[in-house]
This record gives structure tokens, C-alpha cells and sequence, in this order.
């Protein structure tokens, strides 16, 4: 029973939460979701649809934990239920102090719980929220059919008005839209849902995230016009020199056309002139029309150019009775020669798969989220959305239309749970695979997508869904798209696992794939362009070696880009034992089953705070490459359609991170070349002996709809060294030191500062500049970082966990005193119980300035893992909580994650580096020439590299207290300041975060031998 007639006499029953053949009953057929308007002048003004009536805000609602718990009669009229509480319309039931949220990836929430099997469902838990609006009927709306829209309820729901049955509805992310026009009575209504958890359609529900209930998106009133267009259908195509445009339209009334009615359409620009129009009367309850128009501008992500479309219904009498204002976009996506073009150009997808989601409200979005979302996208240079894993609200395909964002628009259908279990492909009870009892419900999520979304320009792509393994019931959805919308092609990615259905998908599109499988596919005479669906899992500190994927955009025209995983953590704000904030993730709750931390994949934190993450994005998504030399700038302009007029070239000399002179210049490069620049530099600006930089920057001339005048887009730098560098021994005094080698310690004395070495320690115990102390812990060797989650993923503590025995214990066996007049070095070295061959040295050399130079050397050793750190780290007192580095930056950034990083002089404090939700290695500086530690008295200490770049971080925690934590509550009160000073560090990873290995290049090899130097100063 699938009907669709308007209120047919139906009496409800809670068995359809579990029959495959009921998931709408009395639903209105799915539509285009455009705006409609009763004047010109509100259609032009884009004004609030007065036809609509909101009825989001506070409901009255009532909580069960299983359906036999429920008030069966509430919806009834006399029901009194003004004892009940409150709820928030849009919100999720378990966001209002209701049941709790429970976070899971692939399995399904009851496992463990209920031994079921699709299609039923759990009996004992699933919950049922009660909610009842009260509302009179709006004056414009009085006399009119009334119907009622709910554009989001998870997971199915019964409606009811005034104790009268209204309809039934699956499919949580899709509208459902009922007649309520025979039930309405003067005065008071009573709206009455009944919304539970668990349905048929949670089987088909498997994502990964968080699992809710309620209504969580709008819910309104709306009526029509006396003549109505239900369905719109347009279509701008072109031809194939894109240089004619066409828009095609189609029709649907609501209900019979009077003779003699009219529609008048008038396409306007920009600017809006009309450039063509068209009338015709209206002939039945389909009407088409088409108009004509040479050389349109075209859409596309670099410039989302629209028209607008005007449509104009007439009565009988000749009275306006409906306008539709609906934005056209002319362009042409589709399959040359193997490749996706859009508009004839090869298309190269910069991805992000996104969720919807707020730390506080879960899926229920507002529009203020989703603003903020497309300009930081754009800010970011992604050009491209996966939907992730369902349909979006209507308003967010609008905002990629308006903005330029291709977007991926993806079915609500996963059933990962159903054939992979702990990573093992078993799709023996796989739905809906090759069970045809399925189809209908999994064709209603197609159609309900297709129809709301089919007019929105920046969709270029329809998907079949998300890991439902492969089967007939899917590849007929595909024929269907297909054969709706030839306009479009068609993505699914989980033929992967089944090449029998193939077929399914227009693009090879493949989940985390290694660089090398990729460039394997691509070498071997493909079928099909690629895409990675997702790749680059940004689990907490990830994102290494995306280069590796933007480098095959170049080599393989086949290779269309990629859509990172993902946009958003998925962490939920919760109040800790003290009342303190924090961000929560699966568990948390006490939620079981759980996948806890698996829910922060995001280049953004949930409370939309920008991830260091997103500085690699942000250079490696870059349209125009900017490549300079000391002499000029090449510019590689890798956008489509558009020139580089919009931006202003800016291009700096910099001398050891000093600024020495700045240029703005304006450049105009066509789109699909290159162009060289020259530099006009002042003459004799390159003659001081230092480190220079040429920084190379393209920033936007003029405000735009998502940055403002001055926004940085692009950049590059080039790094180059004039002249004989200052030895460092040069400029040090020769003042005598006093030495006093003791029974335990060994003092070396000097002007205004003592530094003390301790025999019994092993170890540097203090350095004291005016009586002011620096040293809280002694500095000792490192070899163990604090796991990244990629780390666990790949079982660093059972691959490398030797490491962390070697970073908590050590043996000194040898300690060297060397003096001179003017420096005194103090020698130790240190064997460890992981292999008697390994062995450390660390050299102090004590000038007679006070400064400190430090020299570690590993030996290198065989059969031991690769090594995550090799590392000196020491603690001060966290007065000193002020960094200045000259390094790479401004955000952290790894030996594998620093191409998005710029040389530069940055400041910031030590508790900033707050790190992700689960702490790990965090807050690491590549490419340091030095650093300054200081108090607020400008007093501290200044670390400088001897020899190669170092990498450094000033934490508030050591590795070891970071490892302990699951979240930052458990971290310890802040007593210090963490200073790790590095030689290397290895890459963090990101192909996937469940057993992918750093890339070798970024590994440090046990066996090989490595030493680094840096000079300790006062300041």
C-alpha cells in the first residue's frame, strides 16, 4: 500500500513501521521545490512566501521509550495534553533532554540489542515522540485549500488534525506534504504527530552518524492560488557549441485549468533586462513552453551566472493570479571522450563531503550555518559537494547555485551495516541488494530527491546513495535517473565490490584509495573517469600527503578530483561533571552500541572554528598556481572559464621574516595558461648576506558575495639565501667560565648565569639567567609522539610501541666534561633496553654568553620500528606561555601537511594549541629557523636551528598526558610549558584512518643514523 490519494479513509496501524510495502500514505506526490508568489512585486523582492505559514517554535510533546509506553489517543481532540512539556520545532528528540543520542558508523544502533533482521525492528526500545501544535488558520489562508509541508522527520511519522487521520510518511530526508483542507474548522486546530525512531526505513538509514529522531526540519502551512503550478520543470540547455541556449519548461496544475487562462514568461539578466520571453494559454493541467537565446553566459562554479525566470499565470479574466521567480543556470555537464566537461572543459572536482550539522542542534541547520559553510568553502577554494549521505535542505542547493558549488546530490540510502561487518565484505543478507520487494521503497527516495531538486543548475550529479554494496534494486534506480534526466550523470560507488552491476555508475568512484591504486587504474586503459568519493579521512590530526592526490590532476586527464571525508566534525557540546562545556563524541552519552571519536572527521570543528587542516586545502584546491623565482612569478591560471582580472598581484621581499619591500600589480591571465611576471625590485635590495623569500599572493580586487576586497585566494613563495651566513661562534664574548665539577653536579659559572648539569640525573638540570630559572624538568630524548587517531588506526603502539618504552626510561652510561677558557661542553649518553645497539648522545656546549648549544645524535640500530619522533623535550615553568617562531605557518603543520604553509614570523600563546577533540600530537611547527619563549615580561628564552630547519611545539602537556586523554577535561591542570624541539618528526597520514601507514618518505627509519643542533639562548 503505497498510496498516494488525497486523504483516502485510512485507519492507521503500527505495523506499518515494519512492512516494506507502506511508507506513504496519503503523501502528495514529490515536487519541484520552487517559491511561488500571489504578485510580481513579492516574487521581484524575493520576499518571505506569504502563502506560507510557519509553524516551527515550541510544540507540546510527550517522550516514550517504546510504542506500547505511548498515549495511543493523544491526537484526539478531547485529549487534554497542557500537562505536557515542551519541545523545540525544528529539533531532534534526543537534543531537548529526551532519550540520548547515540553515534555509530556501520553497524546498526540495536546491534547487540535485538537479534533482528531487515525488515523488522526493535520492539522493547523505539522510541515515540508525541508532539501537538495548536494553530488557527491564517486570514490569507481562510477559504483556500491548506496544506502542510514537513521537510524533514526522522525516521517515520503519523499525522492527525483535529482526531482526524491525515497520512503516513518514511524517508527522513526528503519532504512529506499532506492535504489538510477537508479537517480544518474555524478557530482552534489541533496538529497532532506521532514520530517514531525505528522504522522500515532505518535499515535503509545506516550512515555514519549520529542517530536522531523528531522533526528536525521546517514545518509550515501553505495554500495556492486559484491556478497553481504544482510541478516545474526547467530545463537551459545548450547545444553543442554552446552558443544557443534554450530553456525548456513543463507545467503540472494542481488541479483543472479554466479555459482561457494564460501563463506569460519573461527571462531576465542580470541586470534584469528581459532577453526573452514567451505566452501561451494553458491547455489542460500539462502546459510546455520554451524560449530562445543567443550566447547566454554560462554557470559554472568560477561564475555562477543566473538568470531569472519569471513565470506569470492568468486567469480566465485576465487577472494575475501566480508568479514563479525561478533562478536558470545555462550550462552543459557530460561525458567527452571518457572525461566529465562541464561546458566542454574538463572538470576537476575539489571536493568536500559534508554533513549537516551543528554542535548544538545536530542535523537541525539554520541558514546562518549554511551561509557560513558556503563562503568558507569558497574561501577555501572547494569547488565541489558531496551530500553526504542524503538530500540537503532545499536552501543549500539554492546557496551552491547562487555562490557556484558542483554539487554530488545523493539519495537517503545506506545500509552499510547490512554487508560489512568489522571491515569483512559478507553481503549474504544484503539489502536491498537483489530483493526486489525493496524497490519501491528505495525508488520513492530516488523520485522524492529528483523531483524536489531537478531545477538547481549546480547539481550536476545524482547518487544511488552511500555503501549499500551493489545489486538489480540500485542499478534500476540509475536507469531511472537516467532516463528522467539525460542532463546529468550518474554516480554509486559500490560496484566496487560487485562488477556485476557495473553499470550502476557513470564514474569509476572508489573510497580511500592509495595514490598508487589510483594512478594503477588510470594507467591501465580505463572505461570510466575517476573520482575518489571520499578520500583523505581528517580524523583528527590527518590530512598527510594529500599532495600525492592533487598531483595526479596533471598526469591523468581521467583523474577528476576528489571530496575529502570531511567537511564538519560530527561532536556534540556537553557539560562535563563541573559544568564546563566540552565537545562530545559517540559514548559520551552512554550510548552502546558506540564507534566513539569516528565522528570527528572534519577540515572544520563542529563549533565552526577553522581546523589547521584547512590551510592544505586551501593551497592544494588552488585554481591559480603562483610559481617565483627571484626574478618573477609564473602564473599558472588552471581556471575553466575565467581570467584573473578579478585579483590584484601582490608580491613581497622579505629578509629573515622582516619585510623589506611590497608591490601590487595587476594581471590579467586567460584561463587554461600561464603567463611570467617580472619583478621590478628596487635595486640593491638583495645585497644584505640572510634568508630571503619572495611571497607571491593573489588577492581579490573587489567585495564578492563570500570575501571581502583584499582576500587572499592564492600564493606562492620562493626561499633563497644571499651571501656568507654568520657563523654562530662569531659575536659570542671569550669571558672565562667558571667550572665546578662536583661529587654530583657540575656547575658551569658565568656572567649573571648558571648552568648546572646533575651526574646523578643524567641530565641538564638548570638554566638560571638572573636568577630566574628555565629548566622544571630536565630535557631528555624523545622518540614517542602522542597518537594521532591515524596513528591508532594503524596500531602504532603495538608497531612502534617500543618507542614509548625508550621516551619513559633511559640509562645514562657515559658522562663527558670538556673545558675551555670560554666554553665548557658536558656530554651524556644514554642506552635503552629496546636493543643493545641503540644509543643517544646529547652534547651541551655552555658559551660564555650564557647561550647553550645542544647537539643530539641517534646511532641508528637494526630491527627496530620505524620511529615517531626523534626529539629533545624539557618543561618550564608555564609563566613562559608567549611563542614567536620564524618557521612555517601560521597554523601547525607536518613534514606531509606543510605545502599550504608560509615562511613567516608568528605569534601566538601556548594554551592556544588547543588541539582536536580527542587529544593527540598537536601544534607542530615545521621549518624552524628559531623561536622565542618569553613571559609577559618579554623575559624568556630564544631557540635557534645550527643546521637544517627544526620542527617545534610549545604545548601545555606532554605527550605522554596528551596519550592519556580521551577528551580535554582529563588533561591536567596547566603547571608548564612543553618544549619539544625536533630533528624530525614523522608525516601524520590521512589516506584512511584504519590501518593506512604514513607514506615511506615521511617515515624516520630506525637504522639510520640522525643528528640535529640548536643553540638555547637567553632573552
Amino acid at each position: 500500500m503505497t498510496t498516494t490519494s488525497v486523504n483516502k479513509k485510512i485507519t492507521p496501524s503500527i505495523s506499518w513501521l515494519s512492512d516494506l510495502n507502506v511508507f506513504a500514505v496519503n503523501r502528495l506526490p514529490a515536487h519541484s521545490d520552487h517559491h511561488f508568489y500571489e504578485t510580481k512585486q513579492e516574487a521581484q523582492a524575493s520576499a518571505e512566501m506569504k502563502l506560507r505559514y510557519d509553524l516551527n517554535g515550541s510544540w507540546k510533546f510527550h517522550y516514550s521509550v517504546n510504542p506500547q509506553m505511548r498515549p495511543e489517543h493523544f491526537y484526539k481532540h478531547d485529549f487534554d495534553c497542557a500537562g505536557w512539556g515542551d519541545i523545540h520545532v525544528p529539533g531532534h528528540i534526543q537534543l531537548q533532554g529526551h532519550g540520548q543520542p547515540q553515534y555509530v558508523n556501520t553497524m546498526y544502533p540495536w546491534d547487540g540489542h535485538n537479534d533482528i533482521r531487515p525488515p523488522e525492528i526493535p520492539k522493547d526500545h523505539n522510541p515515540v515522540g508525541s508532539y501537538v501544535k495548536y494553530f488557527h488558520v491564517p486570514k490569507n489562508m481562510q477559504n483556500k485549500p491548506v496544506f502542510i509541508s514537513f521537510q524533514g522527520v526522522e525516521s517515520a511519522f503519523y499525522v492527525w488534525l483535529n482526531g482526524e487521520f491525515i497520512g503516513y510518511s518514511e524517508d527522513s530526508f526528503t519532504p512529506a506534504e499532506f492535504d489538510l483542507s477537508p479537517y480544518l474548522v474555524e478557530g482552534e486546530n489541533k496538529l497532532a504527530v506521532e514520530v517514531y525512531q525505528r522504522s522500515t526505513g532505518s535499515w535503509l538509514e545506516d550512515q555514519d552518524f549520529w542517530r536522531f529522531s523528531g522533526i528536525f526540519r521546517d514545518v509550515y502551512l501553505y495554500t495556492v492560488p486559484e491556478i497553481h503550478v504544482y510541478d516545474l520543470h526547467v530545463r537551459a540547455e545548450l547545444d553543442a557549441s554552446f552558443t544557443k541556449g534554450i530553456v525548456q519548461a513543463d507545467l503540472k496544475f494542481l488541479s483543472s485549468v479554466p479555459e482561457g487562462s494564460t501563463i506569460v514568461v519573461k527571462l531576465h539578466d542580470k541586470d534584469n533586462d528581459v532577453v526573452a520571453s514567451s505566452n501561451c494559454r494553458i491547455s489542460g493541467m500539462n502546459q510546455s513552453f520554451s524560449l530562445e537565446l543567443d550566447s547566454p553566459t554560462l554557470w559554472n562554479a568560477e561564475n555562477p551566472y543566473l538568470y531569472k525566470l519569471y513565470i506569470a499565470v492568468y486567469n480566465e479574466h485576465g487577472a494575475l493570479v501566480e508568479v514563479i521567480p525561478q533562478k536558470v543556470g545555462f550550462r552543459r555537464f557530460e561525458l567527452i571522450d571518457k572525461i566529465m566537461c562541464i561546458n566542454g572543459e574538463r572538470i576537476v572536482f575539489k571536493g568536500v563531503n559534508r554533513h549537516e550539522f551543528n554542535c548544538r542542534s545536530g542535523r537541525a541547520i539554520t541558514k546562518e550555518d549554511m551561509l557560513w559553510d558556503i563562503k568558507t568553502l569558497k574561501q577555501h577554494n572547494i569547488n565541489a559537494v558531496r551530500t553526504s549521505h542524503y538530500p540537503n535542505q532545499s536552501y543549500w542547493y539554492e546557496l551552491c547555485d547562487e555562490y557556484g558549488v558542483y554539487v554530488i546530490d545523493e539519495m537517503n540510502l545506506e545500509t552499510h551495516g547490512s554487508w560489512q561487518k568489522m571491515g569483512a565484505v559478507e553481503p549474504s543478507w544484503n539489502v536491498p541488494g537483489n530483493n526486489l520487494e525493496w524497490q519501491d521503497i528505495v525508488m520513492d527516495r530516488a523520485i522524492s530527491m529528483y523531483e524536489r531538486d531537478k531545477n538547481h543548475p549546480s547539481i550536476l550529479i545524482w547518487s544511488c546513495g552511500n555503501e549499500s554494496y551493489a545489486g538489480e534494486v540500485i542499478l534500476n534506480v540509475s536507469k531511472y535517473f537516467k532516463s528522467v534526466d539525460p542532463s546529468r550523470l550518474v554516480h554509486y560507488e559500490g560496484v566496487f565490490h560487485n562488477r556485476a552491476y557495473n553499470d550502476t555508475s557513470d564514474m569509476e568512484s572508489r573510497m580511500y584509495a592509495k595514490p598508487a591504486d589510483i594512478e594503477n587504474y588510470l594507467k591501465n586503459q580505463p572505461e570510466k573517469p575517476y573520482i575518489s568519493c571520499e578520500y583523505m579521512h581528517a580524523m583528527g590530526n590527518s590530512l598527510g600527503g594529500m599532495y600525492k592526490y592533487s598531483d595526479l590532476e596533471e598526469k591523468y586527464p581521467m583523474y577528476q578530483g576528489g571530496f575529502i571525508w570531511d567537511y564538519i566534525d560530527q561532536s556534540l557540546l556537553k557539560k562535563d561533571r563541573y559544568g564546563q562545556e566540552f565537545l562530545a563524541y559517540g559514548g559520551d552519552f552512554g550510548d552502546r552500541p558506540t564507534d566513539y571519536g569516528f565522528c570527528t572527521n572534519g577540515i572544520v570543528y563542529a563549533n565552526r572554528e577553522l581546523s589547521p587542516k584547512m590551510q592544505e586545502v586551501k593551497f592544494l584546491y588552488q585554481n591559480i598556481k603562483l610559481v617565483p623565482n627571484r626574478d618573477g612569478v609564473m602564473i599558472h591560471n588552471n581556471n575553466l572559464f575565467s581570467r584573473t582580472k578579478d585579483y590584484e598581484l601582490e608580491y613581497k621581499l622579505v629578509l629573515e621574516g622582516e619585510e623589506k619591500f611590497q608591490e601590487i600589480i595587476h594581471v590579467d591571465v586567460a584561463p587554461q595558461s600561464k603567463q611570467q611576471i617580472a619583478f621590478d625590485l628596487p635595486e640593491g635590495s638583495v645585497e644584505a648576506a640572510g634568508e630571503y623569500c619572495i611571497q607571491t599572493s593573489l588577492k581579490l580586487k573587489e567585495n564578492t558575495l563570500w570575501a571581502e576586497a583584499g582576500y587572499e585566494i592564492a600564493f606562492g613563495q620562493f626561499i633563497f639565501h644571499e651571501g656568507q651566513l654568520i657563523n654562530e661562534k662569531d659575536g659570542i664574548s671569550k669571558d672565562k667560565l667558571r667550572v665546578v665539577n662536583g661529587d654530583v653536579n657540575i656547575g658551569v659559572h658565568g656572567k649573571d648565569f648558571i648552568i648546572m648539569f646533575s651526574k646523578q640525573v643524567g641530565s641538564l638540570i638548570s638554566i638560571n639567567y638572573a636568577g630566574k630559572e628555565m629548566i622544571e624538568q630536565s630535557p631528555s630524548p624523545l622518540f614517542w609522539r602522542a597518537q594521532t587517531d591515524n596513528d591508532k588506526g594503524y596500531k602504532q603502539s603495538f608497531q612502534s610501541g617500543c618507542w614509548l618504552t625508550a621516551s619513559m626510561a633511559r640509562k645514562c652510561i657515559g658522562i663527558e666534561l670538556e673545558t675551555e677558557n670560554d666554553k665548557v661542553t658536558v656530554g651524556f649518553t644514554y642506552k635503552f633496553s629496546i636493543s643493545p645497539d641503540m644509543k643517544v648522545k646529547i652534547a651541551y656546549t655552555v658559551h660564555s654568553d650564557g647561550s647553550l648549544r645542544v647537539k643530539s645524535t641517534y646511532s641508528g640500530a637494526e630491527n627496530l620500528p620505524q620511529m615517531p619522533i626523534f626529539a629533545v623535550s624539557f618543561k618550564v615553568s608555564a609563566d613562559y606561555d608567549q611563542v614567536e617562531v620564524y618557521a612555517m605557518g601560521p597554523e601547525e603543520n607536518y613534514s606531509d601537511r606543510n605545502n599550504g604553509a608560509k615562511l613567516g614570523i608568528y605569534k601566538s600563546q601556548v594554551k592556544n594549541n588547543k588541539g582536536y577533540v580527542v587529544p593527540q600530537e598537536s601544534g607542530n611547527k615545521t621549518g624552524v629557523r628559531w623561536a622565542k619563549l618569553t613571559n609577559n615580561n618579554s623575559q624568556g628564552i630564544k631557540i635557534k636551528s645550527l643546521t637544517d630547519p627544526l620542527q617545534c611545539n610549545f604545548s601545555p602537556y606532554t605527550a605522554f598526558e596528551l596519550e592519556n586523554a580521551a577528551h580535554h577535561y582529563e588533561l591536567p591542570n596547566v603547571h608548564y610549558t612543553v618544549v619539544t624541539v625536533a630533528g624530525k618528526q614523522m608525516g601524520v597520514g590521512g589516506d584512511d584512518s584504519w590501518g593506512a601507514p604514513v607514506h615511506d618518505e615521511h617515515l624516520i627509519q630506525a637504522d639510520k643514523e640522525i643528528e640535529f643542533e640548536f643553540m638555547i639562548s637567553r632573552i
